[in-house]
Order: structure tokens, then sequence, then C-alpha cells
């Protein structure tokens, strides 16, 4: 069963790209909870088609659309023992 996402919220801009898995982490927080979200690069593509493989290039993608990401890691978020989703 799905929580509600109104207690997620994303207060920390940071985000780390790693090259390894080809995804972008970042964090939100449920309360004191910090939840680790990852975003695979297919996705952060699909957004932005013409994007390089670089991380520079990968990351300038994900803070243009941030907000969108936002919106999906609050979709795929659920209230509950979990700290780590992938949005792919």
């Amino acid at each position: 069963m799905r929580g509600s996402d109104m207690s997620l919220n994303f207060p920390n801009p940071s985000r780390s790209y790693d090259a390894s898995h080809h995804c972008v982490t970042f964090w939100g927080y449920d309360n004191a909870r910090e939840i680790a979200f990852t975003v695979d690069n297919a996705v952060i593509s699909n957004l932005s088609p013409s994007v390089g493989s670089d991380e520079p290039a990968v990351l300038a993608a994900f803070d243009r659309h941030r907000e969108h990401i936002l919106t999906l890691a609050r979709g795929v978020y659920s209230s509950g023992s979990q700290n780590r989703y992938t949005i792919a």
C-alpha cells in the first residue's frame, strides 16, 4: 500500500554521478529518515535526447530536469522501511 508522499521532501540539492552503474543518485527525506534515489541514465537521456554520456553532461541534464525527476521520485516512493528507490 502506498503511503502519502506529503512528508517526502528534497531540501538538499546534492546529487552524485555513478559511472559504474550509469545513474545519478540523490537524496530525499521523510521526516528524519534519509531516502536514496537513483535515476538511470536512460531516463535522463529520454528527458534530454542530446545529452552526452560524460559526468558533467549527465549532471547538467539532471539539473535541467530536476523538478520532473523529483516528481518521478515521489511517484515511486512509498513510506515504509525501504530506504533506496530506483527510477528506471
